[in-house]
């Protein structure tokens, strides 16, 4: 059965290096694995929303369906994404069959030392300034299935080895 490993985190927690590596690693022996994150969603969606809360809704519904779809038809997705809201990933659990969340949790002083996009410091390009954790809040998973401390201690491959590892253990909810 296909699934969604639907990995969250704030900006700079590391979802699309580790998503990507994770995406490598499970395509390996399941050949029917699609990789999404949401910057590259946001393009191929047009750009045409936002950030206001409502645009950020809208556009996670965007892909919390697109995510549905795929797997309806026999595809894992492997998805990074801020996913900000409560709603969204409730949401998911009720509705993708196969849904598995992954938290990347990362403290506010790691991300601002990263700053891989200029958010943390204000020198970006995001449209209206505003940074979820900052200025606009962020609703941190509940009920994650995975939760993965990203913090640096650990080099990307090591944590794929942990979603791997957790993978083959039935995806028991871990914090790692």
């Amino acid at each position: 059965m296909s699934a969604v490993y639907w990995i969250t985190g704030l900006a700079g927690a590391g979802k699309t290096t580790i998503g990507k590596l994770f995406y490598e690693r499970l395509k390996e022996s399941c050949p029917n694995t699609v990789f999404l994150d949401g910057d590259l969603l946001r393009q191929v969606f047009g750009d045409d929303l936002g950030y206001s809360e409502s645009d950020r809704r809208k556009c996670a519904m965007r892909y919390s369906r697109l995510c549905r779809m795929l797997q309806q038809q026999g595809i894992n997705v492997v998805c990074c994404t801020i996913s900000m809201f409560d709603e969204i990933r409730e949401w998911n659990r009720e509705n993708i069959v196969g849904y598995a969340e992954i938290y990347l949790k990362v403290g506010m002083e790691v991300l601002a030392m990263r700053d891989q996009k200029g958010l943390y410091s204000g020198n970006t390009a995001e449209k209206d300034g505003r940074v979820t954790g900052i200025h606009i809040a962020y609703e941190e998973p509940k009920s994650p299935d995975l939760v993965l401390i990203n913090d640096g201690a650990k080099k990307p491959e090591e944590q794929v080895e942990i979603m791997m590892s957790w993978l083959r253990g039935a995806g028991k909810q871990e914090t790692v």
